[in-house]
Order: structure tokens, then C-alpha cells, then sequence
């Protein structure tokens, strides 16, 4: 464990598949390091005045993923504070070019296996509706693992308590700081 905690002088947003634990981590990691917690998610609800499903089912996804992409822009934005983002967020091209400029980027990367677990708990995501959660995230994973691969940190997210990748984050932090 470090002697002292990070100090992040820029936002740390976490990006990674559904069911990564990007909000739950969030939060304890915000608490943590005595920052700010916001879930883009719900600032995109807040922002639209619609459910992220709402807003894919009467929208589309493209809707969807401009209007992430101006709430992450603007979350940004202010003192440093730590930002769950979306599972599909990163996969912007702008939002990612953003996020790698001006952000530290922590990839919190689990098993599909486990991701599959997670999410079947809920059914509130649209990229689910009427799908095999294991299959999907399979395919996601393909797709989105390379380019989640281009954050500034790598920490795997399970088989182990939310405490455990916290504690990880905070000592690649350490490390990351130390290396700039």
C-alpha cells in the first residue's frame, strides 16, 4: 500500500464492458482519494430527462452516444473528480481522444463469464434487451477490449471484492504519477 494517497490533478474515469463494476469502484474510489463521484449515465438522465432505455427505444443509440458524449465533455470539466462512464462510451472517437488528453483513463477489464453474472441481475440495459448476456458481452468484449486497451491503466476488476480493484487503482495512481 502506498505511503500516501494520490492526488489526481485531473479527472479519473473508468471505462470498461457493462458489469465491470465501473460505478460500484467509482464510488468507493471517489471516497477514497476524498474526491467527487459522478456516473455519466446519470447525468445523461438527468440531462435528457429520459431512462438511458427511454432514450435508446424512442431515439436510437447514436442519439444515445452524442448525447454521452457532450455530458462527459462537460464532466469533465471543474476540479478533479472520478467519472463511470458507459460501457460504450470510450468507443467515441471524440469522447475517447477527450477522455486521453484530459483524463487519466482506468480500464477496469473482468471475464465475460463473470460480467455475464453481474449484469443478468437487472434487466435494465437497453444493449440486453432480448439477448444472452453471455454472447453479447462475448462479442463486446471482441470488439471493445482493444480499444479499452488504450487507457492510461489496466486493472482487472475480478474474482475479488470491489475494495480489492479499488486498492489496485489507487496503487497504479501511485505509480502513474510517479512516472509522469
Amino acid at each position: 500500500m502506498p505511503q500516501s494517497l494520490p492526488s489526481p490533478d485531473r479527472p479519473i474515469v473508468l471505462v470498461g464492458l457493462m458489469g465491470a463494476g465501473k460505478s460500484t469502484v467509482g464510488r468507493r474510489l471517489a471516497k477514497r482519494l476524498g474526491m467527487e463521484f459522478v456516473d455519466s449515465d446519470s447525468e445523461i438522465e438527468i440531462a435528457a430527462d429520459h431512462s438511458i432505455a427511454e432514450i435508446f427505444a424512442r431515439f436510437g443509440e447514436e442519439s444515445f452516444r452524442d448525447g454521452e458524449r457532450r455530458v462527459i465533455a462537460r464532466l469533465i470539466e471543474g476540479p478533479p473528480k472520478v467519472i463511470a462512464t458507459g460501457g460504450g462510451a470510450f468507443m467515441n472517437e471524440q469522447t475517447r481522444k477527450l477522455i486521453l488528453e484530459r483524463c487519466i483513463a482506468v480500464w477496469l477489464d473482468a471475464d465475460v463469464e463473470t460480467l455475464a453474472e453481474r449484469v443478468s441481475r437487472r434487466d435494465t440495459r437497453p444493449l440486453l434487451k432480448d439477448r444472452d448476456p453471455f454472447l453479447l458481452l462475448r462479442d463486446l468484449a471482441s470488439a471493445r477490449n482493444p480499444v479499452y486497451a488504450e487507457a492510461h491503466i489496466h486493472v482487472r476488476s475480478q474474482p475479488m471484492p470491489h475494495d480489492k480493484a479499488v486498492e489496485k487503482i489507487v496503487e497504479a495512481l501511485a505509480e502513474w504519477e510517479g512516472g509522469r
